[in-house]
């Protein structure tokens, strides 16, 4: 069972030891709510963001856009484009960016997120902090795409850490 399946079986079975009997229940009103949708992206954390993009663009082809600052997150920005989905390439951007961290712990790079898109933001963080997600911030922050983001705390989600995008 691949690392995303593992993350979505969990987050139901926190969600029915939250809720208990009451779960099927809840279930209903949850997707009326909001509803969960198609993966945006899967991000990947880079040393080398330019060696990382050249591999995905001269090597193996793909559609890659140019490299964008987004200072709000602290990062450089890459996107891979494959089909109805994208490679997000992650490169630090100033002294406190969250993406050295990662990179202090995982000096080669890697999978730092997956990016779920939902059909109301609002609604989904109003959610999962009453079925006790923690968010990484109280409210939604505008994403790489110009559309708000909130990420769900690795811990509640099998030690992957998810970003929800607003549709």
């Amino acid at each position: 069972m691949s690392k995303f399946c593992r993350t979505v079986a969990g987050l139901e079975r926190l969600v029915r030891r939250s809720w208990g009997r009451n779960y099927h229940a809840t279930k209903t009103l949850y997707a009326a709510n909001w509803k969960i949708g198609k993966i945006n992206h899967i991000a990947m954390a880079c040393p080398d963001i330019e060696k990382a993009s050249a591999l995905y663009r001269d090597v193996l082809g793909a559609k890659v856009s140019e490299k964008h600052p987004q200072e709000e997150h602290g990062v450089y920005t890459v996107f891979v484009e494959l089909g109805d989905t994208k490679i997000e390439l992650l490169t630090p951007l100033g002294e406190k960016s969250p993406i050295q961290n990662f990179l202090d712990k995982n000096k080669n790079g890697g999978m730092h997120h997956i990016c779920i898109e939902v059909d109301n933001i609002e609604e989904a963080m109003k959610d999962l902090k009453a079925k006790k997600i923690r968010l990484l911030s109280e409210t939604s922050k505008i994403g790489a795409h110009g559309k708000p983001v909130v990420f769900l705390h690795p811990k509640d989600c099998n030690g992957v850490l998810v970003e929800l995008e607003q549709e």
